[in-house]
């Protein structure tokens, strides 16, 4: 049964999921870094422009401010600053000694730090840093006051002025620019879907035509062929796809062939044999009847003689009987017969009377039309080799039997399920032949070929009365009847040969 993959395995959503990985890696990466680039040059800019606003500022109104500022003179300083800044929201506070003045009364500016502070103290340039408190982002600067004398060098006054401006424009404009990345982060990874699926379509195209091919050779279709489109890959891949079925199909033929000579050899020679062995036969006859007056060991290779052409025909006969499937002529001839009769005639016919125990129903309880013939021959064929390669006891049980009663085919009793009763009902009826042993079974490697021809289960047994066509002619005969045949062996040990007829819908005695 051919495995369907599924979603995520499936080639085309590894196909599109990686194009939409890489979009998206691509797309987040790129938008990372150009938003990094902006937000600092935006915050730069404004950082720049505010500083050097603020120290213009400081340079223009410090010359009015005495050396030594009062808290008035403080107060006006920074009310100046921030209404000249008004529309840009600067707080502005100044600090002398222990003196100090905010531009909005009760002000106590949280957002400058003790390191802010001492920074400014200890130095003699504008110090400056971004905070963010409450949620809003701001900028604070420090910058200390530094006075020049005529011809001296500069030196610090003690007065330091501090600003704080919030960047509310600054963060709306960084706020915009993350929008616009997502925005165009979902246009790009959809972009990167459709053409993952085109692509995927381009690539999947030529692997689903080379998936259907091989289920159509799988099915025997040999002759199957791929397009060839391109030079790429994929197009090697065809082109390969289609040297190796050609091969493929040069062999096969071949193998056909030459397996078609050999069945026709094989026939050919059974039936140019039939003829001499006919003549050989009844020279055989004539001499046996005669080994009596002969000598000792003339009549032991008049026996010996007789013996071995009595094997070559019914070797010859086997044959013919394979040759005849092989070429599809057997034919069934069905008559509605009782089973257990047929299968009391077949091992009286042969003198296994004493030797088998035989599980058969009452006369006229299991009836259905089959083959006699080829119902003989299966019943013949799997005591015989019981007889042959197993050991006593050996069992023919005939019973019928329905799909889902228990025992299966691998049921390993000789008479499971009892020797009699009637056509059960619901589902498929069959009528069961079992034919059991009580030697020591046969090997797990072995099981599989047993029907095979001329297979022998032992090496050893390179030579045995039979012809080693006669589990395989067997399993031809139940095949023909639509039946079915299976092997095993049993829980004691010993081979158990289950065998199964249908009965006709409907059909079958009660």
């Amino acid at each position: 049964m051919a495995r369907t993959p599924g979603v995520v395995r499936s080639l085309r959503f590894r196909l599109v999921a990686g194009f939409a990985l890489i979009a998206a890696v691509s797309a987040l990466g790129t938008g990372a870094l150009t938003f990094r680039e902006a937000r600092t040059g935006v915050l730069q800019q404004s950082q720049d422009t505010v500083v050097n606003q603020f120290r213009d500022s400081v340079d223009a109104a410090i010359p009015g401010v005495p050396a030594q500022p009062g808290q008035a003179e403080l107060a006006t300083l920074v009310s100046n600053l921030a209404s000249t800044h008004r529309s840009q929201h600067w707080r502005v506070l100044a600090t002398f000694g222990g003196l100090q003045a905010s531009s909005e009364p009760g002000d106590d500016f949280p957002e400058l730090t003790p390191a802010l502070r001492t920074s400014v103290r200890t130095r003699s340039v504008a110090v400056f840093q971004r905070v963010r408190t409450d949620g809003r982002s701001a900028l604070v600067v420090g910058l200390p006051v530094v006075r020049v004398d005529d011809g001296s060098p500069r030196s610090g006054s003690g007065l330091a002025l501090y600003l704080v401006v919030p960047q509310t424009s600054e963060q709306r404009y960084v706020s915009a620019l993350v929008g616009a990345i997502e925005r165009a982060a979902l246009p790009a990874l959809l972009l990167a879907v459709l053409l993952a699926l085109f692509v995927a379509r381009g690539v999947l195209r030529p692997v689903r035509a080379l998936r259907d091919a091989t289920r159509r050779m799988a099915d025997g279709h040999l002759d199957t062929r791929l397009d060839i489109h391109g030079s790429d890959e994929l197009a090697d891949l065809s082109s390969a796809f289609n040297e190796t079925a050609a091969a493929l199909e040069r062999s096969v033929s071949e193998l056909r062939r030459m397996e078609q000579q050999a069945r026709r050899f094989a026939a050919d020679v059974s039936h140019e044999l039939r003829t001499p062995l006919a003549a050989m036969s009844a020279v055989t006859d004539v001499l046996d009847e005669e080994a009596a007056h002969l000598e000792h060991g003339t009549a032991e290779a008049v026996q010996l003689i007789g013996e071995e052409t009595e094997r070559l025909v019914r070797l010859v006969n086997d044959l013919m009987e394979i040759s005849r499937f092989d070429a599809g002529a057997a034919e069934l001839h069905l008559d509605e017969i009782d089973l257990a009769e047929s299968v009391r005639r077949t091992l009286a016919a042969r003198g296994w009377q004493d030797q088998v125990v035989a599980h058969l129903p009452e006369p006229g309880a299991l009836r259905m039309p089959v083959d006699p013939r080829r119902f003989d021959v299966v019943v013949a064929n799997l005591a015989g080799n019981a007889l042959r390669h197993g050991a006593e006891p050996v069992t023919v049980t005939l019973m019928w039997h329905r799909d889902g009663a228990g025992g299966g085919l691998g049921g390993g009793g000789s008479a499971a399920g009892g020797a009699g009763g009637g056509v059960p009902g619901g589902a498929r009826a069959w009528a069961r032949l079992v034919v059991a042993d009580g030697g020591p079974g046969i090997p797990a490697e072995a099981l599989p070929h047993v029907f095979e021809r001329f297979y022998k289960a032992s090496s050893a047994r390179t030579r045995s009365e039979s012809s080693g066509l006669g589990l395989a002619i067997t399993a031809e005969n139940v095949r023909l009847h639509g039946g079915r045949i299976h092997v095993a062996n049993g829980p004691a040990g010993g081979a158990v040969f289950t065998v199964d007829l249908p009965a006709p819908r409907g059909g079958g005695n009660g």
